[in-house]
């Protein structure tokens, strides 16, 4: 499925994002910054030079591209970053070095990428109790390799 998002470049030398393939799910986030070195253990804000109008209903969710988090150590500090639909103002990627090496970030390297997704908005209703499950209120690692052994 297909469908217009509208872009607007705030920097000349930005550059729209692109899909590496045809089937590819994110779109690759590019750096407008000029060369900058993320010291180990260390954030720094990437600008990309562009924003976006999302379509109602839709988020941008940015994840790390495999390569450079695999090979360099860099990914987003916060894991996953949220872009809503009514929010206007430049995307930038919070890159962290995981490393213990300076990495540098150059001007028109891919950062990050970006996967548009529907979401729903929940209508919370506050009750008393909560329908029983099998699970119940097992958490963390509840349904993994322990707890099916204990069941043999």
């Amino acid at each position: 499925m297909k469908f217009k998002v509208n872009i607007k470049k705030l920097d000349p030398d930005a550059v729209i994002p692109t899909y590496g393939s045809e089937f590819a799910a994110g779109a690759d986030l590019y750096s407008v910054s000029e060369a900058t070195v993320i010291e180990p253990h260390k954030t720094v804000f990437i600008h990309t030079g562009i924003a976006l109008e999302l379509p109602l209903g839709y988020v941008g969710l940015i994840y790390a591209r495999s390569g450079l988090a695999s090979k360099r150590n860099l990914a987003p500090a916060n894991k996953v970053g949220v872009i809503d639909c009514d929010y206007r103002g430049e995307i930038m990627v919070a890159l962290h070095n995981h490393g213990e090496t300076p990495a540098t970030v150059e001007k028109g390297e891919r950062i990050a990428q970006l996967v548009i997704a529907p979401y729903v908005v929940a209508d919370f209703s506050e009750v008393d109790e909560l329908t029983d499950t099998q699970r119940g209120s097992g958490g963390f690692g509840s349904t993994g390799y322990f707890s099916f052994k204990k069941e043999k």
